[in-house]
């Protein structure tokens, strides 16, 4: 173990120099809040969310040197704040949403039971966490790396000698912004070109079809070809062997197959059969693969709550000491009064489903699993934490605990799922806490400073995270489709989380289509593959994981290219220009849904959408549509024309000289 007293941050406890600035705070805020409503799109497309602390970082470098000079503290709290919105985000598309899908649960999917929900969860992530700062960020520095806190300290000490790297960014953001313009608004070409195989054909009902988004190839990009790999061969496998398999099996079946009812399998399009049959299939193999994820990582998880719970008890001989400005943390007495408040006020307020048993089990699991990510993240890094994991245990020995004293009636599923969201929302800010705490560690920030800045950077996406979610319900729809929302976000991990509560307490889940998609997962990990990811993309559309995929092969081909036998740092110019159209793309699509679900009355009287209104035609007839009549199916080769395009364009700028810091 390192030992914490040889260690010299970057600015001296004795300087005092700007760092929680007035400018500072603001500018974390605003970068909170549009990274916050980025993650709440990405997370309802396709189940994940990127990590957003080194594009805040590189971005308020930028920015600080056009308003002018900042210290590197002042940078480094922006990050602080604004990363909190990519975590809680998180933690909240990951669960939130599942009350649409709870029996009485819509009733509480409004802005305000949203804002406290993320609210309660965020504060709680960092309350809990600040206890742990001294016992896992000073005393094990030298043994947890803490990956993305690390690298984002690199970012900020080189951002001192200046230079152009957040160009790479914004020339991302730009190009997002113009293509889905063009495509997405302006109708100029196909969003999902796709070919669907005929009943009769040797693979009936396979579809292929991609969504070719900037934001999609980005993350494809960052997750690397190997981990988007194995999501598009969930995909396929989902799309072009069970689909089509159950469709030959099934079309001589002269009666309904469980779990439906009534619909004839030789009936039912593909969509049909993912809706009654895949989405359970792939519900099992998320969670199995989940759960595995969460044993892999229990020896970790012993030792991370038994030496943490060890740490606390022990007497601080340095209490008795006047701490220097790095050493101060906010004091105790708030936390547990903080946290006390927030506990007493989700078991009382009448607008949040719940009970004191609930609050308890918030308190139980949320510090246990809070400790545990905290220092999982050390280890292996934001993105390889099992948040998903976490969740579906919570919401696991959440339910067989009500299922145990009784409470198995439809009014109890909204409230195992608050007591999962909580936990959920804490454990994924905790890990981000975490970083930003390990980033200010390198640097010389003051804790208690940075502390008070996650709170801030919680509350103000919270604000933003509330109104996204219900902005994108309104227009778009979540989940199921609708005559009103017929391109619904498909939500998954949240529906995923409201199958595993609504089975459980109702005692109605089609078990054995469960356990066909653990096997599945079960045989990935006897392959050694990781299970979680290819579950994911099996459970997700082919049309998500097919863009993620050609990111991947767009990263391949740099590292292919580059040759540097190590792969491109979290600062090189593909990885940050893919985080450009990642963000650049995510808030075109809330755009877009909202110029989708506005109507004003146009020209001729008629009701329209703002969208209709913008969209090009010829003749009265949307460009996509009039060229389809023209020329076929080659309208979707011009769509994977302009995609194609794009990713070259991201080959280009990722292989060009990297920009001195």
């Amino acid at each position: 173990m390192a030992d914490d007293k040889k260690f010299k941050p970057f600015v001296a406890a004795k300087d005092f120099i700007p760092e929680f600035s007035l400018r500072a705070i603001i500018m974390g805020a605003i970068f909170g809040v549009i990274f916050g409503a980025a993650s709440v799109y990405l997370g309802l497309k396709v189940g994940l969310t990127v990590s957003a602390s080194i594009p805040i970082a590189v971005l308020a470098i930028s920015v600080f040197k056009k308003l002018g000079n900042a210290s590197i503290l002042e940078s480094n709290m922006v990050q602080t704040i604004g990363s909190a919105g990519e975590s809680v985000a998180a933690g909240v598309v990951f669960t939130v949403p599942a009350l649409l899908f709870l029996t009485g649960g819509s009733d509480y999917f409004h802005y305000f039971q949203i804002f406290v929900l993320a609210l309660s969860g965020g504060i709680l992530g960092v309350l809990f966490m600040v206890p742990l700062r001294r016992s896992l960020i000073v005393k094990e520095h030298g043994n947890l790396p803490y990956p993305e806190g690390t690298a984002c300290a690199d970012v900020l000490v080189a951002g001192e000698k200046g230079g152009k790297l957040a160009q790479k960014v914004y020339y991302g953001l730009g190009l997002a912004f113009l293509y889905k313009l063009l495509m997405s608004i302006f109708g100029f070409w196909k969003d999902i070109p796709q070919y669907i195989f005929d009943r009769k054909s040797v693979l009936p009902n396979a579809t292929v079809n991609g969504e070719i988004t900037p934001e999609l190839l980005g993350v494809g990009y960052i997750i690397g070809p190997k981990i988007a790999g194995i999501m598009v061969a969930g995909g396929v496998l989902s799309s072009i062997v069970l689909i089509p398999l159950i469709t030959m099996l099934g079309d001589g079946l002269a009666k309904a197959f469980p779990p439906e009812t009534t619909q004839l399998i030789s009936q039912m399009s593909a969509d049909d059969i993912w809706d009654h049959y895949i989405r359970y299939i792939g519900a099992g193999a998320v969670t199995f693969g989940g759960l595995m994820t969460l044993i892999k990582t229990f020896p970790t998880i012993i030792s991370a709550f038994r030496d943490s719970f060890k740490d606390l008890r022990k007497k601080d001989d340095s209490a008795t000491v006047e701490k220097t400005r790095t050493e101060k943390d906010m004091p105790l007495i708030y936390v547990l009064v903080g946290s006390l408040i927030l506990i007493v006020f989700m078991s009382v307020i009448p607008q949040i489903p719940g009970n004191v048993i609930s609050s308890v089990m918030i308190v139980v699991f949320g510090f246990f699993f809070v400790t545990v990510s905290s220092r999982i993240v050390g280890l292996i890094g934001s993105s390889s934490n099992p948040i998903s994991g976490m969740t579906i245990a919570t919401l696991m020995a959440t339910s067989l605990i009500f299922v145990g004293i009784g409470w198995t009636g439809d009014h109890y599923q909204p409230i195992a799922l608050v007591v999962g969201s909580i936990v959920c929302i804490a454990s994924a800010n905790a890990g981000a806490t975490s970083q930003d705490l390990k980033t200010g560690y390198i640097l010389g920030a003051t804790p208690v400073k940075q502390q008070l800045g996650l709170i801030i950077g919680v509350l103000a996406s919270t604000v933003a995270i509330g109104f996204t979610l219900t902005l994108l319900n309104d227009k778009i729809g979540i989940g199921a489709i609708t005559p009103s929302h017929p391109h619904p976000l498909p939500a998954p991990q949240a529906t995923l989380m409201a199958t595993v509560i609504k089975g459980l307490l109702s005692h109605n889940l089609p078990w054995g289509l469960v356990m066909v998609g653990m096997g599945i997962s079960a045989v990935m990990e006897l392959c050694d593959v990781s299970s979680l990811a290819f579950a994911v993309g099996a459970y997700l559309p082919l049309s998500s994981t097919t863009p993620i995929f050609a990111g991947g092969v767009v990263k391949w081909l740099v590292d292919r290219k580059v040759k540097t036998g190590e792969p491109e740092s979290d600062i090189g110019p593909g990885a940050l220009f893919s985080s450009g159209l990642i963000a650049g793309g995510a808030l075109t699509g809330i755009l877009v849904s909202v110029l989708i679900g506005t109507n004003i009355t146009g020209a001729d009287g008629k009701m329209k959408t703002l969208s209709d209104i913008l969209t090009f035609h010829i003749g009265g007839v949307p460009f996509t549509d009039y060229l389809t009549t023209q020329i076929g199916g080659f309208t979707d080769l011009i769509a994977l024309g302009f995609f194609t395009l794009m990713a070259f364009i991201l080959y280009k700028v990722a292989i060009s000289k990297q920009e001195k810091l």
